[in-house]
């Protein structure tokens, strides 16, 4: 059974037992036929021309591979004239295989013999040493479209220490799985910066990693920075050929390579935004699926029948989302989320709703009950303080409604601005 018709089985399961869930092994979907081309392949194409001869370090991660699957790393190791000489790591490591928040040490990459520098381990920006010997970055990272993903704070930190030390940046475009003109959720109090959360944007910012890039340096204020190495630094995007801002990833034809642990597949990214602020926190009872087949796509709370957890969500009118009440084989109840109309859908919504419906069904209000710590690392997940305020003083009460118009608007506003950075139509 391939994934897609697995999903389908699941969207249509009703409350009835679905055969084979805890059991079934998902067989690989036949390799699809591209209709793009990605940011590595059109620099291949170029046979990289603008880094001949140049000492080249590259910042990537399993996915960063190009539109038949190879990874950027070993285009570039057989790739005439290119001295690749430094590697360097993410959040999860080059090889994705490290868990969230868990630090990843440096490391030399057994195939290549090169050095991999971590920045998520002793450090998270490239110290001096680590850039001593190069003359340009290559940044090759696949992000999900959602502001607290730690891709993009990863990149920030890389263009901000290149620039200070005179390294060129070169960031190789790719797809926003969510598509370039979906924009939505909280914006970021610039207070509650972080590295989950290093751009003031929506939560759905609706821009490739390459425009945001573009958008930071273009920006002041947005990059950590003094004037003299905003003016020196350089930074360039190869393009991708063929992407257009309606195109989700299933558009593209490319093939989902897993991003982090629990993003394996493009139904996950998709989930992220629906369900991760919402179950951010395991003081709040709600869980989204993450030791499943489904993570951010199955929504369970303790002692509630999945068609109870349908229901009260049902009533709560949230538009372009299937809520599908099932039971696997093993007992398990929940709720697997299902997009009915992308158009209609704003893709955080759903946490919000889970957010009161934990004020409603716990015994006391989980949010307001948190250490400071806690606090703080929820509001700068969410990214507004006032909304969290709120919540903790409100409970169940709270108008969710209300506050997604608000940032609705919000984050029209910021679309219109972010426009002028756009380089793709």
């Amino acid at each position: 059974m391939h994934r897609r018709d697995f999903i389908q089985r699941i969207a249509s399961a009703g409350t009835g037992s679905l055969l084979f869930a805890s059991t079934c092994a998902l067989e690989a979907a036949p390799a699809p036929r591209p209709r793009i081309s990605l940011g590595i392949d059109m620099f291949a194409a170029s046979g990289f021309a603008s880094i001949q001869g140049l000492r080249v370090g590259l910042l990537t991660h399993l996915a960063g591979v190009n539109m038949h699957r190879e990874l950027t790393l070993d285009v570039l190791r057989r790739a005439r004239g290119i001295r690749l000489v430094k590697l360097f790591g993410p959040e999860h490591g080059l090889f994705g295989k490290a868990a969230a928040d868990v630090p990843v040490q440096s490391a030399t990459d057994s195939r290549t013999g090169l050095p991999v520098y971590s920045l998520y381990g002793k450090t998270r920006r490239p110290t001096p040493a680590m850039l001593s010997g190069l003359d340009v970055m290559l940044i090759d990272l696949q992000d999900i479209g959602s502001r607290t993903y730690t891709y993009v704070s990863c990149m920030k930190l890389v263009i901000e220490a290149c620039f200070e030390a005179g390294v060129k940046v070169i960031v190789l475009d790719r797809p926003n799985p969510l598509g370039g003109l979906k924009v939505d959720g909280p914006g970021l109090d610039k207070k509650w910066m972080s590295y989950v959360g290093s751009f003031q944007v929506p939560y759905v910012h609706g821009l490739t990693i390459g425009e945001l890039a573009l958008l930071a340096t273009r920006t002041p204020g947005w990059l950590n920075l003094s004037p003299e190495a905003r003016k020196k630094g350089h930074i360039s995007v190869i393009k991708m050929g063929g992407w257009k801002r309606a195109m989700r990833w299933q558009d593209t034809g490319l093939h989902w390579m897993a991003t982090s642990p629990m993003v394996q597949h493009i139904e996950a990214a998709e989930g992220y935004p629906m369900t991760g602020l919402g179950c951010q926190l395991d003081d709040n009872d709600f869980s989204h699926g993450t030791k499943t087949l489904f993570p951010f796509r199955f929504i369970q709370f303790p002692g509630k029948k999945a068609a109870e957890i349908a229901s009260q969500l049902r009533r709560r009118k949230i538009r372009g989302l299937g809520l599908n009440p099932i039971r696997l084989t093993d007992g398990t109840e929940g709720v697997y989320l299902s997009i009915s109309n992308w158009e209609q859908l704003r893709p955080t919504e759903l946490n919000f709703h889970m957010m009161q419906l934990s004020c409603l069904w716990q015994r006391k209000n989980p949010f307001a009950s948190l250490t400071k710590a806690k606090k703080e690392l929820q509001i700068k997940h969410i990214g507004s303080e006032a909304f969290f305020s709120e919540l903790c003083r409100k409970g169940s009460a709270i108008n969710v409604s209300a506050w997604m118009d608000r940032w609705t608007r919000e984050a029209n506003v910021f679309k219109t601005w972010a426009r002028r950075h756009w380089i793709y139509s």
